[in-house]
């Protein structure tokens, strides 16, 4: 469990989503529930590039649902999906750019719990750990995430009930591979796993360092 936490300032998100990603693996994901607060270590991302990419949720140009990619960094982008579960997203590069990053899998860290509790689960030995945030609907869900509750909040801020954060753990190491899950651009490279890291969703990984 980690002892100190050091919320991500926004000037972490202020880049290409690419150099980003690389660099918010290992990190933290935070809710705090009155005095409780669930942590999970993040183990696997998407890169999504905006206007250039066809994949993103920006590339057709703003509107009202995917007006948080065109903000400031920093800030959570949360949709539904396939009528069922939500993604959680942070925003990336300067405000007015879009740019932003899917968070795939967390590894559990603290209030597990309760993360059992949202997702209805039972946790009778370490393998059912995986089933708690491993996918992105998962994740979302073991963490209480919507979008009427996050959608557009500030995740540098620790005055927010989730934010992202820092505990100074040694990088991990990163492996790439295409994103999964979609049919625009999905040769991209432009998944980011924590190598070797049990939490990590999908199938079988062939993967290359990156």
């Amino acid at each position: 469990m980690p002892d100190r936490l050091t919320p991500i300032p926004r000037a972490f998100f202020n880049r290409d989503p690419r150099e980003v990603s690389r660099d918010l693996l290992g990190k933290l994901l935070v809710r705090r529930e009155g005095r409780a607060k669930l942590i999970g270590r993040i183990v696997e991302l998407e890169a999504y590039l905006g206007a250039d990419d066809p994949a993103a949720h920006s590339f057709a140009g703003r509107t009202a649902r995917n007006a948080v990619l065109f903000g400031p960094p920093g800030f959570a982008y949360v949709y539904f999906i396939y009528g069922n579960h939500y993604c959680l997203n942070v925003s990336c590069l300067p405000d007015g750019m879009p740019g932003g990053i899917l968070f795939r899998a967390l590894e559990p860290l603290t209030g597990i719990p309760a993360m059992a509790r949202a997702r209805d689960v039972t946790i009778n030995n370490p393998r059912d750990l995986i089933r708690l945030a491993t996918g992105p609907g998962r994740l979302a869900e073991a963490f209480g995430i919507t979008r009427d509750r996050d959608n557009g909040k500030d995740l540098t801020s620790n005055r927010s009930d989730l934010y992202l954060a820092d505990d100074d753990s040694p990088k991990p190491r990163i492996l790439t591979t295409p994103r999964i899950g979609i049919t625009k651009a999905a040769d991209l490279a432009l998944r980011y796993v924590v190598a070797g890291n049990r939490f990590v969703s999908g199938p079988k990984l062939r993967q290359s360092s990156g």
